[in-house]
């Protein structure tokens, strides 16, 4: 080896991250729990939070394309068998898209994609992509013949307590589907690169692209069609949005990684180290995607409506992980793989990072909670209720949001200790822990949704609020012991009590005067009631809904909470533009 490839292996060895021991770290930089008042200013760079904000915006309008689509379902096809036959297969195909998309190659492809790019070597970054998009393309191609051809027994795994007519709609969608699942592979993949490259906006819209194409399908082939055939016209039109939202992308992609091409190589060893880092983090995910398909399958048990009204929520609930644990993590990846220095540098620098994206995450993660347990209600007939989509529905929907709050802080924190992981090109850690989780939310779900309504004498509908308490409290055990193994390789990562409880305090008081209103306007039944002189308008939903958001956001401005200055300096300029 020449002296120059010499002094080029020693630089990118500075990027792999190797435990430090404990009182390296504590002499690279103090303990961030010991800090005697809340923060003021970031730590890390400003371009971080507004990393974050791009894709937090990239993907809420995703989101909010996402709720249009789901709310155009609930209106079309209701929570019925068609519905269910649709949720359900679309649960099957998706699984090829989240064991080899996104989670996955950022735990794998980004760290060292982003650290080639970090060190300059933007020529094999590029080889490295096409390498990785040559592997996707194998791998996903023989996958999706497969799915196709064995969808009757996928269907058996998955959804077993479909008889019939039913049934057979969900295989017949499930094979519509699987190839559309293989191009978002691959839109995947462009978001691996242009997350890299620091081009977030563009990445997180994309998925407005593929809702808008089944909005479309809802919007112009409903007319004369009963659910099911209506049922088929949207996984088609899933499919066509699947290519729109790759091929946005490509051009882009293209641009930046100038001349890539898909190739089958293992040679060079940034290649390896993703393929070796793949490997863990795919297993990984897909013992999650074990846990999500094991929902679905108690699910099925529940009756009609459970699998889509179990659908309905998620759609919910997600959508606070999404914009805040997904936005804070994907923006900092990046930025945590380029570390460079002695091991108590990059363990400081990951510390404060980590600690500064948990305080940005508490921030809007306990209002969220508080909003979902408290007015749960007037979101659901905000989004969902209209046409076959009724109060009853309304109702189930929230119980099942309710049972949600149990782990919604775990679970989004649990993304950003995740991401530190495969910073530290870690990803059998996390591996670890997700099989933790996976047994204690199946354990426990069976329980819950299956085994205690009975027990106790409840309609067992209420089983499927069971089935995301129980993925709470398994998702708590995972964050603890995802926090616990960093604190032996970084330090300490703690959030301030103080401000934590000040968080709680605005979010419950700002929640309260919704609530009374609730209670004052229906008597009979204030918890679970469907408060029908309440939410007769979605206008007065949106108004209660509203005047949450802005009195929490007022009271931790009264106090001193930085993000809470943040927040309103953003809607200040907005309503300036």
């Amino acid at each position: 080896m020449t002296e120059s490839e010499d002094s080029r292996e020693e630089e990118r060895s500075l990027n792999k991250f190797i435990p430090p021991e404990t009182d390296e770290v504590a002499e690279a930089a103090p303990p961030v729990e010991r800090r005697a008042t809340p923060r003021t200013g970031a730590a890390g760079p400003d371009r971080s939070k507004g990393a974050a904000f791009l894709v937090a915006s990239g993907i809420l309008l995703s989101r909010v394309a996402g709720l249009i689509r789901q709310t155009m379902m609930a209106r079309y096809l209701g929570a019925g068998m068609a519905a269910d036959a649709f949720n359900a297969a679309f649960r099957i195909p998706n699984l090829l898209q989240n064991l080899f998309g996104e989670g996955v190659l950022s735990a794998s492809f980004i760290p060292e994609y982003a650290g080639l790019l970090g060190k300059r070597e933007e020529k094999e970054a590029t080889r490295l992509a096409g390498a990785v998009a040559g592997m996707l393309a194998l791998v996903a191609s023989i996958i999706v013949l497969l799915g196709v051809l064995s969808a009757p027994w996928l269907v058996a795994i998955i959804a077993n307590g479909f008889t019939g007519e039913k049934r057979d709609l969900t295989v017949r969608l499930t094979r519509i589907l699987f190839p559309g699942a293989g191009l978002l592979v691959f839109s995947a993949w462009c978001l691996g690169v242009l997350n890299s490259h620091r081009r977030f906006f563009l990445s997180y819209t994309a998925p407005v692209l593929w809702n808008l194409a089944m909005i479309a399908t809802l919007i112009f082939f409903h007319t004369g069609r009963d659910e099911a055939e209506l049922a088929i016209y949207l996984a088609y039109g899933s499919v066509v949005g699947s290519a729109l939202q790759f091929g946005v992308q490509l051009p882009q992609v293209m641009k930046l990684a100038r001349g890539v091409r898909p190739a089958i190589s293992v040679a060079t060893e940034s290649v390896q180290n993703v393929f070796r880092n793949f490997l863990p983090a795919f297993i990984g995910r897909g013992v999650v995607q074990v846990s999500a398909y094991v929902d679905a399958w108690l699910a099925s048990y529940l009756g009609n409506g459970a699998v889509s009204s179990f659908t309905y929520a998620q759609t919910i609930y997600v959508l606070p992980i999404s914009l805040f644990g997904m936005a804070i993590s994907a923006a900092e990846l990046p930025a945590m793989s380029r570390a460079t220095g002695t091991t108590a540098e990059i363990g400081a620098y990951l510390r404060v990072r980590l600690v500064n994206g948990l305080d940005r995450i508490s921030y809007f993660i306990v209002p969220s909670v508080v909003a979902l347990f408290a007015l749960g209600d007037l979101i659901v007939h905000l989004l969902f209720e209209s046409g076959r989509f009724q109060r009853g529905n309304t109702i189930w929907v929230w119980q099942i949001l309710i049972g949600s709050t149990v782990g919604l802080l775990a679970s989004t924190m649990g993304r950003l200790y995740s991401s530190t992981f495969y910073a530290m090109r870690d990803t059998k850690t996390p591996l670890r822990f997700a099989i933790v989780r996976v047994v204690l939310t199946t354990a426990l779900g069976y329980v819950f949704a299956l085994v205690l309504p009975g027990a106790l004498g409840l309609d067992r509908k209420i089983g499927a609020a069971g089935l995301t308490a129980s993925a709470g409290i398994a998702g708590w055990v995972e964050f603890y012991l995802l926090r616990r193994e960093l604190d032996n390789r970084i330090g300490r990562t703690r959030l301030i009590p103080a401000r934590m409880t000040r968080l709680w305090a605005a979010a419950i008081a700002g929640a309260a005067i919704p609530w009374i209103y609730k209670v004052a306007m229906d008597r009979a039944n204030p918890v679970f009631s469907t408060h029908e002189g309440v939410i007769h308008s979605k206008f007065v939903a949106l108004l209660l809904l509203a005047i949450y958001g802005v009195t929490y956001v007022a009271l931790t401005a009264a106090f001193k909470i930085p993000e809470a200055r943040t927040v309103i300096q953003r809607a200040r300029r907005a309503a300036k533009l």
